[in-house]
């Protein structure tokens, strides 16, 4: 594609970064055949294709109008158009580049306003969101059902693993997982516990940043990312047995942004070492038990084997899969989980539309709820095509979303596999 950016932004770091993914686009338009707004509103400007060029006019210097910011706010930046582009277009760092520009020269209303900076400080602040969500428990019965929807029942917690072994990761806590779905990560703990591999939590971590970068906060993800940083770089350079030496994520959508810290902070002469080795440390949970060490997978093996003889009799679980786009498409992981329930006799169903985005995708579904439940409906449909007893995800964002549609259990992959290994 052709460019002739403006003065004021061709010779910026970020001008030049998008001039040269712009210049990658050869007009092709296979990304619209995978975009879900496209899909569900068929307007060229609701598509990669046609957000593209939205960019790049604000980009050559045209005024943007609320139009553009509105074709912009649409996309889930769900990154199904990066996996089919054949050129292979960075469209979900040239979405960001965009959404601050036309954001600096648009603005937004007061409401907007309000509302952005209230999801960005509740749902970041994890003893904030707790004594929300207890607030929410105890008026549920008074409230609307469409809201009742997105309150979860308190579960009673699972209980952290206290053995020490000589292998030791690290878990991030998250921003709303502790209080909405605390038992993922103890889940995780038990079964690396299980797996002779102790897990520890680093208190002083906060939010991975996506959060913010999702509300188009560049400042506050890259403040909240180099937070995480000092706390982890510490642990991931040590030596000898204070040394973890995995970072590893049960979320699949902060997965994806501690893995981009590495290029979030690449212009940043004191973090950007720093930031590429926590990015490449940093592994998704499944990434985990699929890829590690020849004892790792034989420690593995040896629990499957005592699990896989009787499982099929121990539950009649008819299980559906639902892959994030955050883990297919973010973090280009495809088809481990699936295998390792298979090793385990329990094959799962494959979902019609897996590519298609369920519609969480973050604040997504806060900001734009009307599409956000059209993308459920439809995912819904596709999961529970085969009658299953419960569906399996590896976000709480797209785990919470869908249960909120649909009376069959959803639940975390490490969460449900946990409950069937011995204790």
């Amino acid at each position: 594609m052709q460019t002739n950016l403006a003065d004021n932004i061709k010779d910026t770091v970020q001008g030049q970064a998008a001039e040269a993914i712009l210049r990658s686009c050869v007009h092709c338009g296979m990304c619209n055949a995978t975009c879900p707004t496209y899909q569900l509103l068929g307007d060229e400007l609701d598509g990669p294709r046609g957000r593209i060029y939205l960019i790049k006019q604000v980009l050559e210097g045209q005024a943007p109008t609320q139009k553009t910011q509105n074709h912009l706010d649409r996309c889930l930046t769900c990154l199904s158009c990066e996996t089919t582009c054949p050129s292979g277009v960075k469209f979900g760092y040239l979405l960001d580049i965009g959404r601050q520009l036309v954001e600096e020269k648009v603005g937004r209303t007061w409401a907007q306003k309000l509302l952005r900076s209230g999801l960005g400080n509740a749902l970041s602040k994890p003893v904030f969101f707790q004594q929300a969500l207890n607030f929410g428990r105890k008026i549920k019965p008074y409230i609307p059902a469409s809201i009742q929807a997105k309150i979860p029942d308190q579960k009673i917690a699972l209980v952290w693993p206290n053995n020490l072994h000589q292998r030791k990761m690290l878990l991030l806590d998250g921003c709303v997982q502790p209080a909405l779905a605390p038992n993922i990560n103890i889940a995780t703990a038990q079964l690396l516990d299980k797996l002779k591999i102790q897990t520890q939590l680093a208190p002083q971590a906060g939010c991975c940043g996506a959060l913010a970068l999702h509300l188009n906060d560049r400042a506050r993800a890259i403040e909240q990312a180099k937070r995480n940083i000092d706390v982890w770089w510490p642990l991931l350079t040590a030596t000898g047995d204070q040394r973890f030496e995995k970072l590893v994520m049960t979320a699949s959508a902060c997965g994806v942004m501690v893995k981009d810290y590495g290029d979030l902070l690449a212009q940043d002469q004191t973090y950007a070492e720093k930031a590429k080795l926590v990015a490449q440390s940093t592994l998704d949970i499944s990434e985990v038990l699929s890829d590690m060490s020849e004892q790792l997978v034989g420690v593995l093996a040896a629990v499957s084997a005592k699990v896989s003889a009787d499982v099929s009799e121990q539950t009649q679980e008819r299980l559906s899969w639902h892959a994030p786009c955050t883990l297919q498409h973010g973090q280009q992981i495809v088809g481990k989980v699936e295998q390792l329930f298979i090793k385990l006799g329990m094959p799962m169903a494959a979902c019609k539309d897996s590519h298609l985005c369920c519609g969480s995708a973050g604040t997504y579904s806060l900001l734009q709820p009307q599409l956000a439940l059209q993308l459920r409906e439809n995912k819904l449909a596709a999961l529970q095509a085969c009658q299953p007893t419960r569906i399996l995800s590896a976000n709480l964002g797209c785990q919470h979303h869908l249960q909120a549609g649909t009376a069959t259990p959803v639940s975390h992959w490490v969460e449900f596999l946990n409950q069937l290994l011995p204790n």
